[in-house]
């Protein structure tokens, strides 16, 4: 699927993007879908982001995003991802039974897309979490109508703050559609009701006809943007998500945190950065996502980490007693994401 973007029209996009040429002032950042293409501000980009799914577990966290967007926009990142629910060992509630904002985190939601409004950026707003975050438990009564009536009210409550510059994903990965039954294409209805130009994406394999966007676990469609909201790296110990992060906390369940955090083999950095080329040539948006930007505070890790740590300097995967695979449960010093914003900036992001 061509996009019709070459690697010099994506630095020139980035460039304009990131240096806030586009936004003319703070508020007035706005996102929308022609054809196969996304437009910040009127002019055709592609996102590039993080995914900072445990963004809302305290006002900490919060701060320390907003305060570390500036850092990201250097490297030439224009997008984030925050969840109302969950992540996994975040277990962020952000509605309560009668599905309803939990104004807790719907205040701390509200902070984190004031300041990248301001700042030109997109947001990927994620409603349903499911999976076995503890997120869910006060939702076990839930019918399609109270899901409805939840990613509704989120998309009413971004109409009435004025916010233009998101893109709602109500299902992450699909996980509530495929354990209750439920119908994407009513959360699509349900959101578009409530705010007629909110773009809305699927992250489901159901295949809805009403979709601006697919990302993730939604088919490229013809016609349709696609991008990556969730994108890991293959050539993984015992998979990304698998054993090589929860390593501990498959043996253990009582242990409530991520293993090997923001740590990568020569070839998990190889990939990624093979992968985060092809996709932002072919498709749309590439929206990195890995334990260092979504790890709990449990376990003394204190985490979410917003800052970019370090390059991951610890060895190959052939390796077993290399620096990836020693003392998992702790935070290495040079852990981190460092080494994919700095391939971002070289490659598309603003320069000197």
């Amino acid at each position: 699927m061509n996009r019709c973007f070459n690697v010099s029209c994506l630095a020139i996009a980035f460039l304009t993007l990131a240096c806030g040429s586009v936004t003319t002032r703070a508020g007035d950042t706005h996102l929308t879908v022609k054809g196969d293409q996304i437009l910040l501000n009127n002019h055709p980009t592609k996102l590039v982001g993080l995914r900072c799914s445990n963004a809302l577990v305290s006002d900490a966290a919060t701060g320390d995003l907003i305060a570390a967007l500036d850092v990201y926009r250097a490297y030439g990142v224009n997008t984030v991802s925050v969840f109302l629910m969950g992540s996994r060992f975040g277990d962020v509630k952000g509605y309560l039974p009668d599905g309803s904002l939990n104004p807790v985190y719907r205040d701390r939601l509200e902070r984190i897309l004031r300041a990248t409004d301001e700042r030109g950026m997109a947001t990927i707003v994620g409603c349903l979490y499911w999976s076995t975050s503890k997120a869910k438990e006060d939702l076990s009564a839930w019918t399609q109508a109270d899901a409805d009536k939840a990613v509704a009210n989120t998309a009413r409550w971004l109409r009435e703050k004025g916010f233009r510059h998101v893109i709602l994903d109500p299902d992450n990965e699909g996980m509530a559609v495929r354990a209750e039954g439920w119908s994407v294409e009513s959360f699509i209805r349900a959101a578009r009701t409530a705010y007629p130009d909110l773009v809305v994406a699927n992250n489901t394999k159901q295949n809805p006809p009403n979709e601006d966007i697919n990302m993730h676990f939604g088919k490229p469609e013809t016609g349709k943007p696609w991008l990556d909201s969730e994108a890991t790296p293959d050539h993984t110990p015992g998979s990304y998500w698998g054993r090589f992060s929860k390593q501990t906390h498959q043996t253990n369940p009582q242990f409530y945190n991520y293993s090997r955090i923001g740590r990568y083999t020569a070839e998990m950095k190889a990939d990624q950065l093979k992968q985060t080329r092809d996709e932002l040539e072919r498709f749309n948006g590439y929206v990195f996502a890995g334990t260092w930007l979504q790890c709990g505070t449990a376990e003394r890790v204190g985490g979410p980490f917003t800052n970019p740590g370090g390059r991951s300097m610890l060895g190959s995967g052939d390796e077993e007693d290399a620096a990836w695979n020693t003392d998992i449960d702790t935070i290495h010093p040079d852990a981190g994401i460092l080494w994919w914003l700095e391939f971002i900036k070289e490659s598309y992001g603003p320069r000197p």
